[in-house]
């Protein structure tokens, strides 16, 4: 295999490679595109992440900007999707919102679930690890996305891209720039946070 074709070979190729060769070769009306492929994933993303849909719109504006600045530098060793929500979260984390919707002081998980953040849980009960995107579908789902946004942002984040976005341990951990077992540990920790407050439902359930 030649240099060049090896080079290739480790390029993630996806949906989005042509349409991104295109803008980056200078048909940046191409980019309209791209933004409507992505805008209300992205908007569903944002306004779990945010306390507003004002907030939500901001965070999509930056995140685009953002995308469009840096789109040239992206060399496909990840897929495109990934790359853009690492965007993403990294306007999140910077943003600093003045919306009357940010509380004071976020809660502590540190407080509610002592423990060390690095150390993997030994033992994970079946009720912690069932992915919300299941419990999406049912009637409580406003009181899920309620209770989501009163995490703290680290762990939102987590829970969202995993549960809610699908991404693997893998994939948000690149796109946190975190280790899997930290994010292992965060998920555990929100999923833990979120069955005391929805314990009443879960125990209905049981």
């Amino acid at each position: 295999m030649t240099a060049e074709k090896n080079a290739n070979h480790k390029k993630i190729k996806d949906k989005d490679f042509e349409l991104i060769q295109a803008i980056n070769s200078g048909r940046t009306d191409k980019f309209h595109d791209l933004v409507k492929r992505y805008e209300q994933k992205l908007y569903n993303f944002s306004l779990r992440m945010c306390r507003d849909h004002s907030d939500a719109e901001d965070m999509i504006q930056e995140t685009f900007l953002n995308v469009f600045k840096y789109l040239k530098d992206f060399r496909y060793e990840t897929k495109f999707k990934n790359w853009l929500y690492k965007v993403a979260a990294s306007t999140c984390i910077k943003k600093r919102r003045k919306s009357k919707f940010a509380p004071e002081k976020e809660l502590s998980l540190d407080d509610f679930l002592p423990g060390n953040e690095t150390e993997v849980p030994s033992q994970i009960p079946d009720w912690a690890l069932m992915p919300l995107d299941k419990l999406l579908n049912q009637e409580l789902s406003s009181k899920i996305n309620q209770e989501i946004l009163s995490l703290p942002k680290k762990y939102r984040l987590v829970i969202v891209l995993r549960d809610i976005e699908g991404f693997s341990t893998a994939e948000t951990a690149q796109i946190l720039s975190l280790s899997p077992s930290n994010v292992k540990v965060r998920l555990h920790r929100a999923r833990l946070y979120l069955r005391d407050k929805l314990k009443g439902y879960f125990e209905n359930d049981q």
